[in-house]
């Protein structure tokens, strides 16, 4: 039986048993494994710590319960958490606010089983990808710089490519931040909506949040990011050698269009913009991480 089959029956097991006890000994025996091996490979086939994932799959399973209206303390107890303070700590953690406040965005669907050979096939770089967290963003304020180009012919598989080569080569990231001294530090790669829905035109900008234009040159792109209900993808950590980031961010993106949309209940808001967020986390050339940003609203049934 190969790893990744193994691996596979302890995420199964999980996936039964997310109201019962469960412990890495435990998981280590389904597995076939002494419990040091197991914890040092299941991080390196689903890119967190056991218990970490179990918490995360018992908290993906509580925000389906949370549109169907259940107490919130029902649910915490329900799968393991002992007091509702307990459950919040941990699912503002993971969601970035209350579970209170969540449920507006709950879609009650409940979570895909995870199979590790379909990531596999995504991303080629190990890891798994969790289900998306979901917020809404006031409008805000964006200056950067910028490239129009189109869907046709692979304009934009050529000159966003060539934007970040000239990005980088010029030291354009070192000048927006000394000309713009953001208060936040962070990379926005926005795709603003096609202006023309036959040629598929759309301006592609990298940039940074400011509270106002005034501070930009006139070299640079100044645009505004509606506010949205945004379902937010984290990659897995991936190295940076071998272009393993680079492949794990295409492999999220090729994941979000043709398996999770799909079977999410959702579907892209209109008008709206979608952009990946680079901060101090994708620093580090080992287990860098960003964030996907896709404006959503839910099907009609």
């Amino acid at each position: 039986m190969s790893y990744m089959m193994c691996f596979q029956k302890s995420i199964d097991y999980i996936e039964e048993h997310l109201k019962d006890k469960i412990t890495v000994e435990e998981l280590a025996g389904i597995s076939g494994f002494s419990t040091y091996h197991f914890y040092r490979l299941f991080y390196i086939y689903v890119g967190m710590p056991p218990m970490d994932y179990v918490r995360k799959r018992r908290l993906a399973y509580a925000v389906a319960e949370l549109f169907q209206g259940k107490r919130i303390i029902d649910i915490a107890m329900d799968y393991g958490f002992e007091t509702h303070a307990g459950f919040g700590k941990a699912f503002r953690k993971v969601y970035g606010c209350s579970p209170e406040q969540y449920r507006s965005h709950a879609s009650g669907k409940i979570p895909s089983k995870v199979n590790l050979r379909t990531y596999h096939e995504f991303l080629n770089v190990g890891g798994i990808i969790l289900d998306p967290t979901f917020c809404t963003k006031p409008s805000f304020n964006i200056i950067g710089y910028g490239l129009q180009t189109t869907l046709e012919g692979d304009y934009s598989k050529r000159g966003i490519p060539a934007l970040w080569d000239y990005f980088n080569v010029e030291g354009l990231e070192a000048n927006l931040y000394e000309q713009i001294k953001p208060k936040e530090h962070g990379e926005y790669c926005l795709c603003y909506p096609p202006t023309d829905l036959e040629s598929g035109s759309f301006t592609y900008v990298i940039g940074v949040k400011d509270d106002s234009f005034v501070k930009a040159t006139r070299d640079m792109f100044t645009g505004v990011v509606p506010e949205a209900t945004y379902a937010v993808f984290t990659t897995p950590p991936a190295n940076y050698d071998n272009h393993g980031f680079a492949q794990a961010i295409a492999g999220v993106w090729r994941y979000i269009f043709e398996e999770w949309f799909p079977n999410s209940g959702y579907e892209f808001a209109p008008d709206k913009v979608d952009f990946e967020f680079y901060d101090e986390r994708c620093h580090s050339q080992i287990g860098a991480v960003m964030n996907i940003y896709i404006p959503v609203v839910k099907c009609h049934p």
